[in-house]
């Protein structure tokens, strides 16, 4: 079914809220799940708030956090999220880079002990509306095999960029360092299909297209895959001193406790390197470059990245947001959480 922005965000909030969240901080992670629901990854969007509201429940979110930023030199700060929720953790932290990277050129702003924080794309977006260059990476549970592995060391491990064209264009890429992020596999179960068998491997290690089989996912790319969730788990775990590689705590391990991840903010303010004007109209330039191409046989056209979300969320603004009736039937019940998640294995269903 499709329901409207306005109303999706009403509904997450409303549930966050009765979980124990404040109204603002539930603002926070409803706009969130909403931008990544509008833009088609659902995965990272209302399929979430069960799981953040029995966290939330249970101790897991702090729900009174006592954020504490840092500065620790001209363009280098930390931002300790003290577990409350990732999604608003992540947002200030974002800002603070944006200010320092105004007054600075560059800034590099480390988010420590938050939980689960969403799409990245939407704090990119954030540094971009506002003339600079965002990039985010994040790191996650352990349920990577390394290449040549059998056994699950890294996250999925996402990384994000956005960069601001003319006017109100942006453009826009954000990927998990595996074949398809772990959230795509929640929403194939909660629709009830098969996925490709490129993206997981059952508890043998051998390719699944069954999304409740898969017991560890695959490295995009092979050996270069397994290189960038290295380099994410070093620049968002190790460089923050907080757990790494098969430390870090699983999504659905212990819902009492904290999760203690790690994110990295970089900002770069172009005016400090070239004519401002200049690079928006070149990234403009470039977009208008890429959907100018030939397309190759079977293609109708070439996209630059990120444009087939935005083109999702140019429709869902017409004809609002789908979202599968299960999840909405959720939203709109008096249930709170229903003791799904806590203590499951990291594949739970």
């Amino acid at each position: 079914m499709r329901v409207t922005k306005r109303e999706l965000h009403e509904l997450i909030q409303t549930k966050l809220s009765r979980a124990g969240l404040s109204a603002d901080h539930a603002d926070v992670v409803a706009d969130v799940l909403v931008h990544a629901d509008a833009r088609g990854l659902h995965s990272h969007g209302a399929m979430r708030v069960e799981y953040y509201a029995e966290r939330i429940v249970k101790g897991g979110t702090n729900v009174n956090p006592r954020f504490v930023f840092e500065k620790t030199g001209p363009c280098s700060a930390v931002f300790d999220g003290d577990n409350g929720a990732g999604h608003v953790a992540a947002k200030q932290a974002m800002q603070e880079a944006v200010n320092i990277a105004k007054e600075n050129g560059v800034s590099v702003v480390g988010v420590r002990r938050i939980g689960h924080s969403g799409s990245l794309s939407y704090y990119v977006q954030q540094a971009a509306r506002e003339g600079l260059i965002g990039i985010s990476v994040c790191q996650s549970d352990p349920m990577v095999v390394p290449f040549g592995g059998a056994e699950p060391y890294y996250g999925t491990n996402p990384i994000a960029f956005a960069a601001p064209g003319e006017g109100n264009a942006l453009i826009t890429f954000d990927m998990a360092t595996t074949v398809q992020a772990w959230g795509k596999i929640l929403h194939a179960r909660s629709k009830h299909e098969p996925i490709p068998d490129t993206w997981a491997v059952d508890e043998r290690g051998v390719r699944t297209d069954d999304p409740f089989k898969v017991h560890a996912l695959l490295p995009i790319s092979g050996p270069k895959g397994y290189g960038l969730m290295m380099m994410v788990d070093v620049l968002s775990g190790i460089l923050l001193g907080l757990p790494f590689g098969n430390q870090v705590s699983s999504m659905y391990h212990d819902l009492t406790e904290g999760r203690n991840l790690g994110q990295l903010h970089i900002v770069i303010n172009p005016s400090f390197f070239t004519d401002l004007d200049t690079f928006r109209h070149n990234i403009s330039k470039t977009m208008c470059d890429l959907n100018g191409i030939n397309p190759a046989p079977g293609f109708e056209r070439v996209l630059y990245p990120g444009q087939n979300y935005d083109l999702i969320e140019q429709e869902n603004e017409v004809n609002g947001i789908e979202i599968v009736a299960e999840v909405y039937d959720y939203l709109v019940s008096d249930v709170v959480h229903n003791n799904t998640y806590d203590h499951k294995d990291p594949f739970a269903t």
